[in-house]
């Protein structure tokens, strides 16, 4: 209503009526059926994924607190209630998460199905197609705002209620052995054996203090065994063979020396009584709690803390001031000369402590240490209760700023999951899973570590509440701008290439037999041309002396060679003519052929002075020659290859009387 009011006003104002305004051509929203199926694909994946992070999370705060449910008796009510309170508080958590694994795993779809290479053969730019997402994204933003500031602080206070309510419930007597059970109020309960099959309790020890401890009761026995009533309110336990002790309290006694009964029994019942269902608490005081506060909440809460705070720190401060500066006036009473006529006191501590008896100076120094002490402790007491006020104003900050980060997250774990979906191009829950797995523990440790030191005061708060934000904005920048220049980033082939040729590996040749030939190839003069790679690889390898260490001139400063180059060239070209031969022995032959690399004898540099600096540069010019030998080495070993197998395929030439 607000924003037609808005509209009408402005209307109005300009004076236009609303037969004009029908008249204007005005822009359409088109949305595609192209839209419509991405749309779709995106959100079918998505419903999978965020019930999948929603049990994750469920799961981790099931983990949390599984101490607290274990022996309380609950019903399924109560667990319903904290399952259905989680999964509302868990929402904004799981929805970032995803979100990206839905985006990686819908273009990651796309690409394998080819799909997303005939959208973008027909013209659409992968900004385009990633776009109907990108909407959805947004409005699940804005849902993960919704939740956080209005659905999640209710349901973190009911959750947090359920939490303590159970906490405060007795639980289901499970006494371990050789250790004292307090779980029951006023009493403690010590088991030294027991026996599972038959639930006889051995040397048994029971410390009633219902009573006061003034009117303690102990009761000590060789065994017994323990039941429940059918309501769950007594516990009702038979002993044997014991004895008990009790206090007689008579106010005419003294307290120091308070006279005991000892009973000798050979079987008593003992009748505990215990509350053992669940009742729900009063969990008004739990709203102080920054996770259950809306922003509005949060900024009120911030400013009174902020005042209470400040007026906390006031006051230590003029007491630390006080205490540190004031003069002791005790010393006045024994000389009067200390005070003037402005009743300022002016001591000159020396002289007095110089004038004092050694019983003096002793008692003076260890009421000083004490005093000192004291202070030290009381600073200390202070300076924790700072620091407590300071992580709590600290805590409803940050919480403020994550309502807007969380939201956030939305969109940029989108800009991460689309592109790199479109880049490894592979569905399913194979990759998808296991790069969204690695993007969310980076996200998850970077938000941990800078929530911890912005609540502990050590960075801002800004800083400490966008950092993961920092950090993967700019990641999902340069994976969307990569992905739209189709960047082989994510491409093995690619990188394998480049350490291959980074350690010199050589790379094995792959030459089939054709099924269909066109031409086939001159072996006459292919004959001839082996013979001039025979002699070109015999003499280049005799001419370079290729057995020995490469100088560093030789490394650092060296251009092309032509006739490596020419020789390969030559090598590459005979080759691939060859490899439309039909005789199988040939082809076995050409795969013998060895890679030559005529790149990895040169300098590494084609600018002079880039070539300097890495040979000045430490390590790196160690490393650049180390990889200079390694090729030279491999070069020889390659040039012995092709010489043996230019003249053993010469000879096949003729055996096969193919020329």
């Amino acid at each position: 209503m607000f924003c037609l009011s808005l509209a009408c006003t402005i209307f109005a104002i300009y004076g236009l009526r609303i037969d004009e305004i029908k008249k204007m051509k005005l822009p359409r929203l088109y949305i595609k059926k192209l839209d419509l199926f991405i749309i779709k694909s995106f959100l079918q994946l998505l419903m999978g994924t965020f019930f999948i992070c929603l049990f994750i999370f469920i799961m981790q705060m099931l983990w949390r607190s599984v101490d607290e449910f274990v022996g309380k008796g609950l019903d399924f009510t109560v667990l319903a209630q904290f399952f259905s309170l989680c999964s509302v508080a868990v929402v904004a958590e799981a929805l970032p998460l995803a979100i990206l694994l839905a985006s990686l795993m819908t273009f990651g779809n796309f690409g394998e199905r080819l799909e997303l290479l005939a959208m973008k053969a027909a013209g659409i730019p992968l900004i385009r197609i990633m776009m109907p997402i990108l909407a959805v994204c947004m409005i699940m933003g804005g849902v993960s705002f919704y939740f956080q500031n209005v659905v999640s602080p209710y349901a973190q206070m009911k959750l947090y209620t359920i939490l303590y309510s159970i906490k405060q419930t007795s639980p289901e007597v499970e006494i371990p052995e050789g250790v004292f059970y307090d779980q029951i109020e006023g009493y403690n309960l010590f088991v030294q054996k027991k026996d599972k099959e038959t639930g006889m309790l051995y040397k048994v020890m029971i410390y009633d203090l219902s009573g006061g401890f003034e009117n303690a009761n102990i009761l000590v026995a060789d065994s017994g065994n323990i039941a429940t009533t059918p309501d769950d309110k007594h516990l009702i336990l038979q002993l044997f063979t014991g004895e008990q002790f009790s206090n007689i309290v008579d106010q005419g006694v003294n307290k120091k020396n308070v006279p005991y009964r000892r009973e000798t029994f050979r079987k008593k019942v003992v009748v505990i009584p215990t509350d053992g269902g669940f009742d729900m608490k009063d969990g008004s005081f739990l709203k102080a709690n920054a996770k259950s506060q809306n922003m509005l909440e949060l900024e009120e809460s911030i400013k009174s803390l902020t005042q209470y705070t400040d007026s906390i720190g006031r006051n230590n401060w003029t007491a630390a001031i006080r205490n540190t500066f004031n003069i002791e006036t005790e010393y006045t009473a024994q000389d009067s000369t200390f005070m003037n006529s402005n009743n300022i006191f002016s001591l000159n501590t020396d002289s007095v402590y110089n004038t004092a008896t050694a019983l003096n100076k002793k008692l003076w120094k260890k009421a000083q240490h004490t005093k000192i002490k004291q202070q030290k402790n009381d600073y200390e007491i202070k300076n924790n209760i700072m620091h407590g006020l300071d992580k709590d104003l600290n805590k409803h900050k940050i919480t403020w700023w994550d309502k807007i980060t969380l939201s956030l997250a939305c969109v940029i774990f989108f800009f991460i999951g689309a592109p790199l979906g479109a880049i490894v191009r592979k569905g399913g829950l194979g990759y998808p899973v296991l790069i969204s797995v690695a993007i969310f523990i980076l996200y998850y440790l970077l938000n941990t570590s800078a929530y911890k030191m912005a609540r502990e005061g050590e960075w801002q708060i800004w800083i400490g509440s966008w950092m993961s934000t920092l950090v993967l904005a700019p990641l999902g920048i340069l994976f969307t701008y990569q992905s739209n220049k189709d960047s082989a980033i994510f491409n093995t082939d690619a990188y394998k290439a480049f350490f291959m040729a980074l350690f010199g590996i050589s790379e094995k040749r792959h030459v089939t037999l054709k099924e269909v030939i066109i031409d086939d190839p001159d072996y006459s003069n292919n004959y001839k041309v082996l013979n001039d790679i025979h002699n070109e690889a015999r003499l280049y390898k005799k001419n370079n002396k290729l057995k020995k260490l490469p100088s560093i001139k030789t490394v650092f400063f060296s251009e092309s060679d032509s006739s490596l180059q020419a020789l390969n060239d030559k090598l590459e070209s005979l080759i691939e003519e060859m490899g439309n031969s039909r005789n199988k022995k040939v082809i076995q032959l050409l795969n013998v052929f060895p890679v030559l690399t005529p790149e990895g004898i040169k300098s590494p540099f084609n600018i002079k002075w880039l070539n300097i600096l890495s040979l000045i540069i430490f390590p790196v010019g160690i490393i650049i020659y180390l990889r200079a030998v390694r090729f030279r080495f491999r070069l020889l070993k390659d040039l012995v290859t092709v010489e043996q197998n230019s003249k053993t395929l010469m000879e096949r030439l003729i055996k096969e009387k193919l020329i």
